[in-house]
């Protein structure tokens, strides 16, 4: 399907190896370092083998995914399939609930990385302080990401083998203390609050879809992206499976909320402990990276669909990026991150997101239907038909199913929200066009 004109300005500096570390990135942030200790109070020993079950299923939902960034090369993602289908009002709602959930975590996790920080700063506490340095971290990524996308793109693959490094190197070092006893899943557990275990391992490997927005400034964006999204996610799956399979053999009891702390200390010696905090900023700084560049990107391609004002679509003469898109999003981020509602945005957010990917599976039949023959032919295919996303989309319900009402009465005011944008800009294009 065709790219817009608007794409036409963007440079495709995006190859596979980037847009496997922005898919990476998307995943691996906050959730794997306080996930832990949670799963295995409510898990025990099964805990490791519940990433491998819900990875299977959530692969569901990635692969429908995949299938569908195979039909496009346009900048936008999930606006530009659900629009393919249903029309500009529901891409529109769409692409909000996709760009709400992200800039939500945005938020959230800036907050998280300086509760970290604060272990070995005080002056990174909540406060005045803590208000600045979130400015700067903005500020600092914003300019990156105007500067161009090859530019953000480089923060992001040094940000990610930086956090990277300690992951596989705490893997390796439990590989030696576990036994065969340990592969061998024991008996099911019983749960107290399944749907606490569903949210919680959800909220982990969500942020796969950071990468669709780019699509157009990928290279080969049907073949890239669709690969970069299967091949990173069942790796992520095998490493979220292998660390806390280490966790529960190796770490000491500590507090819940900061896991790995413990388990850097058991592995790495007295300066373990200092090793995995710095691991936490960097691997938090490398997601609000990969989210700066998908939320920025998801905005201009709404705009570029006529559905926000043309003022988000706005694309630099000399660095070709959507300057303004990225100038409100970082505007956006502070109000939240220091507003002190970054936790329950945040939850609405992952509820968001959870309805954003039900339609866009939704949308793929449509899509396939509405594509030419040489994009069909060309597109990536799905076994057994429709069989997996159907099974994705119950997946997405079922996790829906365990939000509780704050999150829903958050959600409500935020697509309210984004209604009254999307009219507003109508009423500006139809007073623009008399």
């Amino acid at each position: 399907m065709a790219t817009g004109n608007s794409d036409a300005k963007l440079k495709r500096d995006i190859g596979l190896f980037a847009a496997c570390f922005l898919v990476l990135n998307g995943i691996i942030g906050a959730g794997i370092f306080g996930l832990p200790g949670k799963l295995a109070d409510v898990a025990g020993a099964f805990s490791p083998w519940l990433f491998i079950i819900f990875g299977v299923l959530i692969l569901t939902i990635v692969w429908s995914f995949a299938a569908l960034s195979s039909y496009f090369t346009s900048t936008g993602g999930p606006v530009v399939y659900v629009t393919n289908a249903f029309g500009p009002m529901l891409g529109f709602q769409t692409g909000w609930l996709f760009y709400a959930g992200r800039v939500a975590a945005f938020a959230g996790n800036l907050n998280l990385l300086f509760d970290y920080a604060a272990y070995l700063w005080d002056a990174a506490s909540p406060g005045l302080t803590r208000a600045i340095l979130i400015f700067v971290v903005l500020l600092t990524l914003a300019v990156i990401n105007i500067l161009g996308i090859k530019r953000a793109i480089q923060t992001i693959n040094v940000l990610t083998f930086l956090k990277l490094i300690p992951i596989f190197l705490m893997i390796m070092l439990g590989v030696q203390y576990l036994t065969p006893e340990h592969m061998i899943p024991p008996d099911f557990p019983k749960f107290d609050d399944a749907g606490e275990v569903v949210l919680l391992i959800f909220f982990a490997f969500t942020g796969f879809e950071s990468v669709l927005a780019s699509a157009g400034e990928t290279k080969n964006p049907k073949k890239t992206i669709p690969y970069a999204l299967l091949f990173v996610f069942v790796a992520v799956t095998i490493v979220y499976f292998l660390l806390q399979l280490v966790y529960v053999t190796v770490a000491p009891p500590i507090d819940p909320r900061a896991p790995l702390i413990g388990l850097g200390s058991s592995l790495l010696g007295e300066y373990g402990s200092t090793i995995v905090i710095i691991t936490v900023i960097f691997s938090i700084l490398g997601n609000v990276a990969g989210i700066a560049i998908f939320a920025s990107r998801s905005t201009f391609g709404m705009a570029r669909f006529g559905v926000l004002p043309m003022w988000f679509g706005k694309v630099n003469e000399k660095y070709s990026t959507p300057v303004n898109s990225i100038i409100f999003q970082a505007i956006f981020v502070f109000i939240l991150a220091t507003s002190g509602t970054f936790v329950q945005l945040a939850l609405a957010g992952t509820l968001a997101r959870l309805i954003a990917y039900s339609i866009c599976i939704l949308a793929l039949p449509k899509v396939k239907k509405n594509a030419d023959p040489e994009t069909h032919k060309n597109a990536l295919k799905i076994p057994g038909g429709f069989i997996i996303p159907g099974i994705g989309l119950l997946v997405c319900i079922f996790a829906m199913t365990q939000s509780k009402i704050l999150n829903w009465q958050y959600l409500i005011g935020l697509v309210a929200v984004g209604t009254i944008l999307y009219f507003i800009n109508n009423v500006l294009k139809k007073r623009a066009a008399e």
